[in-house]
């Protein structure tokens, strides 16, 4: 079992953090586990009404029988029918936790070897590395930047960095050992696009205002920042294709959001995210997160074509210039 969850999470060319294993697993078996219910919920419904009208007509000649039978088939059809229109908007839970996994690939790792494509905890020296000053005088066109170190980390190990001539950094500050000379880098450059990319939370959805606020990053910058996701809306567009969590906490914390970070999402965003759900990105497979960032980026090469999937939101009056840019859908 585990070789067979090995084999469906390891990714092109690259590493992938554990805890990615767990989530999109869960998420799959979640929801094919409730559609087979509101399924069979349906095809109850229909057993009664075929059964019992017959019976109720033929063999007990009574309309009382008959409407006892109509009412609980349409009620059986009905619930199952809502069921299933809903089933993946609810909150989902996991059916494994990570450290059930962490388990069994270790075991699987003393029998059968070690596994080469799995990220490791970040363990970096955060003095800052010696970097060649012929390197330092040229800059970036396009930055990253990811909620968290490992989101970082997975997309530096696929070499993604490379392959899209961008830097990549997390919001912690990792890679430590390079995060101030990258900064460094890339404030020379007045063409930087700054890509950001989250979890559907509320410290995911404020961290394009932590970048455009904060002394650290982009505070009193032109730069244009574009938010990729996860959003609420691209949740609710999605119409229940993601693995969507409950947290109380979260729900506290979103309420306790900032006006101008509540001013950029809709009511039924600031709903969503009121009642307490959250989608996170290692629910998804590092395939589809790196394809998510290309098409983003190439997407929006040109600001001023005709992209309806990026709309433009301006900012909240605190930087003049600053745009900040939205995707509408994810992937």
């Amino acid at each position: 079992m585990v070789l067979d969850i090995l084999k469906g999470c390891l990714i092109i060319r690259g590493t992938v953090e554990p805890y990615l294993f767990n989530n999109t697993n869960s998420s799959r078996l979640n929801n094919a586990s409730r559609k087979a219910s509101a399924k069979t919920l349906q095809r109850l419904g229909v057993v009664i009404l075929v059964v019992g009208i017959s019976a109720s007509l033929f063999v007990l000649n009574s309309f009382p029988a008959f409407c006892i039978v109509v009412i609980l088939g349409l009620l059986s059809i009905f619930l199952g029918t809502r069921q299933l229109g809903n089933v993946e908007n609810l909150p989902q839970q996991f059916l494994f936790s990570s450290i059930d996994l962490d388990g069994w690939l270790t075991k699987w790792q003393q029998i059968n070897g070690k596994v080469d494509k799995v990220l490791t905890s970040q363990q970096e020296q955060i003095a800052p590395t010696s970097i060649n000053p012929d390197i330092t005088a040229y800059s970036f066109d396009r930055l990253v930047v990811c909620d968290s170190a490992n989101m970082a980390q997975l997309l530096i190990a696929n070499n993604f960095h490379f392959e899209n001539n961008c830097a990549i950094l997390s919001i912690t500050g990792y890679p430590q050992s390079i995060f101030n000379t990258t900064m460094e880098m890339l404030r020379r450059n007045p063409d930087l696009k700054v890509y950001a990319i989250h979890d559907c939370s509320p410290k995911g959805v404020s961290l394009v205002h932590h970048l455009r606020t904060s002394e650290k990053w982009f505070l009193n910058s032109n730069v244009t920042i574009i938010d990729l996701g996860l959003l609420p809306r691209q949740i609710i567009a999605s119409q229940g294709k993601m693995f969507t969590r409950f947290s109380s906490q979260l729900k506290d914390e979103a309420k306790k959001l900032s006006v101008d970070i509540r001013l950029t999402l809709t009511a039924e965003e600031l709903a969503w995210l009121d009642t307490g759900n959250f989608v996170e990105l290692e629910s998804f497979t590092p395939q589809k997160l790196i394809q998510v960032l290309r098409h983003g980026i190439s997407g929006s090469l040109n600001l001023e074509s005709d992209d309806s999937s990026i709309i433009l939101i301006g900012d909240s009056g605190i930087n003049s210039g600053n745009d900040i840019y939205m995707v509408e859908s994810f992937g």
